[in-house]
């Protein structure tokens, strides 16, 4: 029996996925256990309609992520901190620093997508990469002043 996948399930199929398997195991397991449909002419128009609003999507998610790109790839953002002897600044500049400053000039930006090598713990300028999309980064300018 052919069946079309609606969920991952390990070592078996990925959501969407039309697979072959034994009559038992699809009635029994798969379908009983909602990580499969038999496949018909419906389910598979089903599963076409979903890959093409899943397509759209990615597409317009893309794209905004470009023009994120475009406006951050711009950025500088100023932290003033206190330094000790010598200019050696106290603490460093943490990631949620950077997400509340990008968040103060209206920039949505989750932690995990911020990318900072080693903390930032000198003046100067410093580059901080951000991964917003698969293969699209922006990258701000971070300056620490006195």
């Amino acid at each position: 029996m052919e069946v079309i996948f609606i969920k991952d399930l390990k070592n078996q199929g990925k959501k969407g996925e039309i697979k072959t398997v034994k009559d038992g195991y699809a009635e029994n397991y798969l379908i009983k256990n909602g990580y499969a449909v038999k496949k018909t002419k419906e389910n598979l128009s089903k599963l076409n309609h979903e890959l093409a609003r899943k397509e759209k999507e990615d597409e317009e998610n893309r794209n905004k992520a470009i023009q994120l790109k475009e406006k951050l790839n711009k950025v500088t953002l100023e932290f003033q901190v206190k330094t000790g002897e010598g200019d050696k600044v106290f603490g460093s500049i943490s990631v949620k620093q950077i997400k509340d400053e990008l968040k103060k000039k209206g920039y949505e930006v989750e932690k995990s997508q911020i990318e900072i090598p080693s903390p930032i713990q000198s003046l100067g300028f410093h580059n901080v990469r951000i991964n917003l999309y698969p293969e699209i980064e922006a990258e701000i300018k971070v300056h620490v002043i006195k």
